[in-house]
């Protein structure tokens, strides 16, 4: 009888990692107040930008703009970029894309049926920009990318409307005792809202696929149908008791499309930083010190000439600012295995953007990046600041007259136990 070789234990205990990976990965979408954070800050800057240009939205993305509709039929129809704009010209197709762009990033940030919004919210991200490439900076294509990342993450679990209707309904749920809630383990959801949604969202992108006047060959149209045909497939499992080993299947893959994106979003934002640090570096200005001054000398980055002035005056702090900007952009990415030092040089760069947004009057490119950097906060950090900022709302809502005090025993909002139940909405 042979006796086990030193090497097993070590291997077992390695199986044993493995497989609490696997499950932590499968069984959970991880990150949630960080994908809360993502969704609330890219759809409230894309927000803040349309409203911002509200009066101007024809010249930056409609028919009275320079970049005609036939030019951008012609550029789309070689690059076989996406824009649900060339579905039609007439100006009344592009006030309702407007407005739908506008109403899905509001609808979006407060969290109300995350699912099909982060869709529209695409949709409306890529028919306008799409539209009019050349109105762009780097604000947007960050907005452009974290539009589709966010179609796939799992971002309504809290911070959102979504949770707190789902919370309501287990509340609910628990104190009826209801016969169905016992036998599938969830409480059951009355939704007539998602089959409607899902019923127009559906007509809607059948129109257009049929009447489009440019040949769409990418996969973002797949992406519109799969969103589309997986909203179907999911209420329809989660509908029916019988079928909650497929409800289970399709919960562990949400959750690793969910992590997955979360990883993609951290890939990318450390892709940002690290080639905009090392071009950076290839630049003579950025080598002597001296790259800062110039930008802080142009009249259109200087919403504040006097401010401007004051900081282009000193040398020394210019210096420090050009080569501090290029050593945080570089170093960033290799500082993630390391918490502290990476949460010193989030700090940084956070309060770079906010310089940017206020010397060189870039707010939306500011606001676009911070919300990129969020993804990399501490889970503790955000659970402390959700409890700051629900207690001060509950405070407010306190000494409006006619408010109520909630229940003793009812869990504060925000909280990772309100997070929706996965088969029981249709969006």
């Amino acid at each position: 009888m042979s006796t086990p070789s030193p090497a097993h234990p070590p291997r077992r205990a390695l199986d044993r990692w493995l497989a609490d990976g696997l499950q932590r990965v499968t069984g959970h979408a991880l990150g949630p107040y960080q994908s809360a954070v993502i969704r609330i800050g890219f759809a409230g800057t894309w927000l803040l930008f349309l409203l911002r240009e509200v009066p101007h939205r024809r010249e930056l993305y409609g028919p009275d703009g320079p970049w005609s509709w036939g030019m951008a039929q012609q550029l789309i129809a070689e690059n076989s970029a996406f824009s649900g704009l060339m579905w039609s010209e007439s100006t009344v197709w592009f006030e309702i894309v407007f407005a739908v762009a506008v109403l899905s990033s509001a609808l979006l940030m407060v969290g109300w049926r995350t699912r099909t919004m982060s869709v529209l919210f695409m949709f409306g991200v890529l028919s306008l920009q799409n539209r009019s490439i050349f109105m762009g900076d780097g604000g947007d294509n960050v907005i452009h990318l974290m539009a589709i990342y966010l179609v796939l993450t799992r971002c309504g679990q809290v911070w959102s409307l979504d949770a707190r209707r789902a919370a309501r309904a287990a509340r609910a749920a628990r104190a009826t005792e209801r016969a169905a809630s016992r036998e599938s383990g969830a409480p059951v959801v009355r939704d007539r809202v998602g089959p409607v949604l899902w019923g127009v969202c559906g007509a809607v992108l059948f129109i257009g696929t049929v009447t489009d006047r440019v040949e769409i060959k990418t996969w973002l149209l797949l992406l519109f149908w799969g969103a589309w045909v997986a909203q179907w497939l999911w209420w329809t499992v989660g509908r029916r008791a019988a079928w909650r080993g497929h409800r289970a299947l399709l919960d562990v893959l949400a959750n690793l499309l969910h992590n997955a994106a979360l990883v993609v979003i951290m890939a990318e934002v450390c892709l940002i930083y690290a080639t905009a640090g090392w071009y950076k570096i290839q630049g003579s200005r950025w080598q002597d010190g001296t790259a800062l001054y110039y930008p802080l000398k142009l009249d259109y980055f200087s919403p504040w000439p006097a401010f401007s002035g004051l900081f282009a005056s000193s040398a020394l702090l210019v210096m420090v600012l050009s080569y501090g900007t290029v050593i945080v952009q570089v170093a960033f990415p290799f500082t993630l295995f390391n918490r502290r030092v990476k949460n010193v040089l989030l700090v940084a760069m956070m309060l770079e953007h906010g310089g940017i947004a206020v010397l060189l009057g870039l707010p939306f490119f500011s606001l676009a990046m911070i919300a990129a950097d969020a993804v990399f906060l501490p889970t503790v950090f955000l659970v402390w600041l959700g409890a700051r900022v629900t207690g001060a709302r509950d405070r407010l809502r306190a000494r409006l007259p006619g408010r109520k005090r909630a229940p003793a025993g009812a869990p504060p909002a925000g909280r990772a136990q309100e997070s929706p139940d996965p088969a029981r909405t249709l969006v």
